[in-house]
């Protein structure tokens, strides 16, 4: 018995001493599969799926990641050569904002074209499995931005990574480490905002990160009209696609990505397909624009975004800055099965509360500014039948008002506060008689006026904060604001004064 423990130690301990020789010789692919995790076979479906598509197992592959919509696709190489989508992940987190990374801090998941090498997987994750995204590449040193350890991993946590569950990054690694074991060299890994359609460029056509978007849309096309994984170099800090050697030059051309570009060009056949492309997404594009699509909301105060299947199953979840379907939606969403563990640590995205939470509390209703002696509002209560008084003041120049959720400026504060004690009856028709100027034209003569009523609270629905409410969501009572909807109120008028909260 003791001679066959004997054995089986010595036979570990070789085992382990050959395990040390190969990874002196080739570290990355011993590195592939150090542990259970990281040696977890595909699944039967997924080999199946395969198999439909024409498809084997240990082919190439590509991923792509668009933020917006929260998705990663893996895209294998089928037996004829192109590129096929395999699966779709939803994402369980991401974090920043649309647009790329900067800087070392800013919490930023990166944009752009990256390599990934079997050493930049990472079998002994933290978060349970992990490949590293390799940013900064070339294009990004160029500018000068800083970062690392920007990785997609398992956990559905995020400080600037691409966060799955733990059971899809299982998979994902799974068939990476496959098409490595086939021989490929590494995969491409695109990241972008959101998938490059002439309608979400139409949307997000003022966002400053528009001229890079606009380069990456390039790669993007290439892929699209070929199905095969785009060359990527770069040169004059931008990047440059399916480069060539030209017809007269004598060596293939040398890139740098801060120095000029090299003499290169790009197949005719790429390059045409690419320009039709770009042609009929140019003239979509400015169909959207000139019937007036939408400006995409800039967000502030939103860290990223999560997939709505995944937002469905928190308690008060929310997708972030990534298209969801609120409300109903994500209760039916709910009732569904989760595409893996979601741990109880999970952080989502906060809400935009932007409209509301950012608006200043002493705005007015109305968007139009006034003298402070002549304020033009309009009415919220219904007409009521006129008394003595209010006739003889409305012949007066005292109009209806009503200034609801609206904080008087200073002076009509000092009115308000000398006026505390409502004058009588007679004292009222006293000062009206005194005032009174024969001939005096009424704007205001046709309309009936509206009895002064005493205070009441203003009630929250009423509140409306136009000039810092977005341009694509208009107030529903945005047409009671039209000029000459009620007349012109004197500032010290009775009604003013004791009427400016009904």
């Amino acid at each position: 018995m003791n001679s066959r423990s004997l054995a089986r130690a010595l036979l570990a301990s070789v085992a382990l001493a050959v395990s040390v020789v190969l990874a002196g010789c080739d570290t990355d692919q011993v590195s592939l599969a150090t542990n259970a995790k990281a040696n977890q076979p595909v699944s039967p479906k997924l080999v199946a799926a395969m198999g439909e598509k024409d498809m084997d197992l240990q082919s190439p592959i590509l991923i792509r990641l668009f933020k917006q919509e929260a998705e990663l696709e893996i895209w294998k190489q089928t037996r004829s050569g192109q590129f096929a989508l395999l699966k779709t992940y939803p994402i369980c987190r991401w974090s920043g904002d649309l647009g790329p990374k900067v800087r070392e801090g800013d919490r930023q998941a990166p944009e752009g074209f990256y390599s990934i090498n079997p050493s930049q997987m990472n079998p002994q994750s933290a978060y349970y499995l992990s490949f590293n995204t390799g940013f900064p590449n070339a294009f990004d040193k160029a500018l000068g931005r800083t970062g690392s350890q920007l990785m997609v991993h398992g956990d559905c946590s995020s400080r600037g990574c691409y966060a799955m569950t733990d059971e899809q990054i299982a998979e994902i690694y799974s068939l990476g480490r496959e098409s490595f074991f086939g021989g490929q060299k590494a995969f491409q890994f695109q990241a972008y905002p959101f998938r490059m359609t002439p309608v979400n460029m139409a949307k997000h056509r003022n966002n400053p990160n528009m001229a890079f978007w606009k380069m990456i849309k390039e790669g993007y096309d290439h892929f699209e009209v070929t199905r095969q994984e785009p060359k990527v170099d770069f040169c004059e800090k931008k990047y440059v696609f399916d480069a060539a050697r030209a017809p007269d030059a004598k060596r293939d051309p040398v890139f740098d990505a801060s120095a000029k570009c090299p003499a290169y060009i790009v197949p005719e056949d790429v390059a045409s397909a690419v320009r039709e492309k770009e042609q009929r997404d140019e003239a979509e594009y400015s169909k959207l624009v000139a019937k007036g699509t939408p400006v995409a909301r800039m967000n502030t105060g939103i860290d990223g975004g999560m997939n709505k299947i995944f937002a469905a199953k928190i308690p008060e979840g929310s997708t972030g800055l990534s298209e969801g379907a609120e409300g109903n939606t994500l209760q039916m969403l709910a009732m569904s099965k989760a595409p893996g563990t979601i741990p109880g640590t999970v952080n989502p995205p906060k809400p935009n509360l932007e409209p509301t939470a950012t608006a200043p509390q002493a705005e007015p209703v109305v968007a139009v500014s006034a003298p402070a002696t002549n304020t033009r509002v309009a009415s919220a209560q219904p007409a009521e039948k006129s008394g003595f008084f209010s006739n003889l003041g409305r012949k007066m120049g005292f109009g209806t008002a009503d200034t609801t959720a609206t904080t008087p400026p200073p002076q009509a504060t000092a009115s308000v506060a000398a006026a505390a004690t409502p004058p009588t009856a007679a004292s009222r028709l006293k000062a009206a008689v005194t005032r009174f100027v024969p001939g005096h034209h009424d704007t205001a003569k046709d309309k009936p006026a509206v009895a002064a009523k005493p205070a009441e609270p203003a009630k929250p629905a009423e509140t409306k904060v136009a000039a810092t409410r977005p341009p694509l969501k208009p107030s529903v009572n945005d047409g009671a604001q039209m000029a000459g909807a009620a007349p012109v109120v004197s500032s010290n008028s009775f009604d003013s004064r004791f009427g400016a909260v009904k």
